[in-house]
């Protein structure tokens, strides 16, 4: 059984899942060793847990996904943040598997709320879509998120492609001049259908009233699409995913398509109609062309069609289902009136909720995820919300289970498995083992039982499916502890001889699992995962290089292993009475 040791200072306590804490290396450098940590020297032995071809796939198209861009009426919440740790680990599973990934996020930064709140803090719209923009890139480098491209709105490439996509559009016909009156929505920029609202008409979505407003404006002839959308649908079900979101779009569709505004002419804060400079283009009009001008960065003179030949069409748009008519819908009808392929997938995945209401800037009911990165880590916030909102699904966010799953996943699960093999091995084989994964492992039932593991947290990242690419990464973690107390290598080592022999090969076998589960969960909880493989005696560069392919092959090099004794892998709540309730990792050592 490991036994826990707590420190009792807080400032000897070290952060392993939150790094920012204190310095693991550099409190523990003193006391480091480093001896040598030997498998085989000989790289050309079979591998330990493999099953796959060696053959390597073309992957010259790239991988291009996007976010939404966030509206910067307010700084990030969690569920913005909620959308990009979901592509970011999406975007890393397709880098292990050796695509060249194009990951697009940015801010759309126009329309009518934008310069009410700008007014609102006393600034221009301009400085408040620079504050506001600065402050998602800051939280994006706080969570690991591992972007290519940024894109803003009010960039000046951005403006040139809006322009001349309209001017396509314009020129197919699709784009005329009307006066419109109806029902608006100022935090949906949208005109809704009464029976959309609630009473008072007020917006379902964000719970305020709606206000009657008359304009003549510029209109898109969605209507003219209607067709060509049901075809596109019934051709493509996995156009829209997950399969009930589909359903919804296929209820919008049959129930007939309006023709919707382009423009607005109360708004200034926008890119001006090129034919008319009363008016500017309505933000949707406007946001979803960052997913193809963001493919303009680095041309000095940027148009449509050398940005669509850097990337387009986009492999998935991951957004929230509170826009999944305009990206469904909409984009899709503008795509085909200016001549250019649709996204392969639209992804509409549910709200995280608090208190059963979905999270939201215009709610008032925001959970802000720099708090919950500071008191728990990155990778801690990244596990529980991939691993416990089902993907596609709505999700509520409890502080309790929160601190229950990454106590018992992370730490007592994985952190477990690491700290009573290194333990065993400083102690039994003075960090030094001269073993043969490849003979270790031979007809192990064990090892078939990680390849199926491994196989299956593949299929679930495949498919969209992180919760259960999570829960699989965690059963490999389950069936090495179980491996390890069936074995009691422990046991083995006191009766000395061929026992010891064996006992060191079923320390080999469970460091290997514990390099597949690094490697495997590395889209979730990426500086977690380097960190596991730093104890284990690799080095950044090895990390980085590190694909899934790897994970069925077994380590074929004598590696140096920098061993800690205390490693930092609990989570706990403390209290005093100079502070509120808190969250903070224990120092632990777990003991055999």
């Amino acid at each position: 059984m490991a036994v826990r040791m707590n420190c009792s200072s807080l400032q000897n306590k070290l952060c392993f899942l939150n790094p920012s804490i204190l310095s693991l290396r550099s409190t523990l450098s003193h006391i480091k060793s480093k001896p040598n940590f030997h498998f085989s020297p000989n790289p050309s032995r079979r591998a330990f847990f493999c099953n796959c071809a060696t053959s390597t796939p073309s992957n010259d198209e790239p991988f291009v996904l996007t976010t939404p861009l966030y509206y910067v009426n307010a700084p990030p919440h969690m569920g913005s943040a909620y959308s990009t740790i979901a592509a970011d680990a999406i975007a890393r599973f397709q880098r292990l598997l050796e695509k060249k990934v194009i990951f697009i996020t940015g801010t759309d930064e126009h329309g009518e709320k934008i310069a009410t709140a700008a007014m609102a803090q006393g600034s221009t719209p301009n400085d408040h879509c620079n504050v506001i923009s600065q402050a998602y890139k800051t939280l994006w480098k706080d969570l690991d998120i591992s972007y290519d491209k940024f894109i803003r709105t009010t960039d000046s490439k951005h403006e040139a492609i809006v322009k001349e996509f309209y001017s396509r559009v314009l020129a197919s016909g699709d784009i005329y001049r009307a006066d419109y009156e109806g029902i608006y929505c100022v935090s949906c920029e949208e005109y809704k259908d009464e029976k959309e609202l609630l009473d008072n008409n007020c917006c379902p979505i964000h719970q305020k009233p709606c206000v009657s407003r008359k304009e003549d404006n510029y209109f898109f002839a969605l209507s003219k699409y209607q067709k060509s959308l049901e075809e596109i649908l019934n051709k493509n079900p996995n156009f829209v995913q997950p399969s009930y979101r589909l359903n919804e779009v296929q209820a919008w569709i049959k129930s007939g398509l309006r023709d919707f505004s382009i423009s607005r002419a109360s708004v200034d804060w926008g890119i001006p109609v090129p034919s008319d400079k009363t008016q500017t283009i309505y933000v949707w009009f406007d946001a979803l062309l960052g997913y193809i001008s963001a493919l303009a960065d680095g041309q000095e003179q940027p148009d449509l069609l050398n940005a669509v030949s850097s990337g387009w069409p986009a492999t998935l748009h991951l957004i929230g289902k509170d826009i999944l008519r305009f990206h469904a819908v909409y984009w899709p009808a503008m795509l085909m009136s200016a001549g250019l392929s649709l996204p392969k997938m639209v992804y509409g995945h549910g709200f995280l909720t608090k208190d059963g209401m979905k999270m939201g800037k215009s709610l008032g009911n925001t959970l802000e995820p720099n708090d919950l990165v500071s008191k728990f880590g990155t990778d801690a916030v990244r596990y529980f919300f991939l691993r416990e909102v089902e993907f596609g699904n709505d999700g509520d966010y409890s502080e309790e289970r929160f601190i229950n799953i990454v106590n018992a996943h992370l730490a007592n699960t994985i952190g477990n498995l690491l700290n009573r093999t290194l333990g065993l091995l400083k102690k039994n084989c003075q960090s030094t083992l001269a073993v043969d994964s490849a003979t270790a492992a031979e007809g192990s039932a064990f090892k078939d039982n990680v390849v199926k593991l491994v196989d299956k947290a593949r299929v679930h990242y495949e498919n969209l499916s992180l919760t259960s690419a999570c829960e699989a990464v965690l059963e490999i973690g389950n069936v090495g502890n179980s491996y390890m107390d069936e074995r009691a290598p422990w046991s083995l080592f006191k009766q000395g001889g061929t026992a010891s022999e064996e006992a060191a090969k079923d320390l080999v076998i469970i460091l290997e699992t514990v390099r597949i589960i690094a490697i495997a969960l590395s889209p979730v909880t990426p500086s977690l995962s380097w960190r596991i493989y730093a104890q284990l005696g690799y080095s950044r560069d090895q990390f980085d290089a590190a694909t899934w392919v790897s994970l069925s092959l077994s380590l074929s090099l004598s590696l140096s292993l920098y061993f800690y004794p205390y490693i930092y892998l609990s989570l706990s709540r403390t209290n005093t009475r100079a502070h509120k309730l808190c969250y903070v990792f224990d120092l632990s050592c777990f003991a055999l």
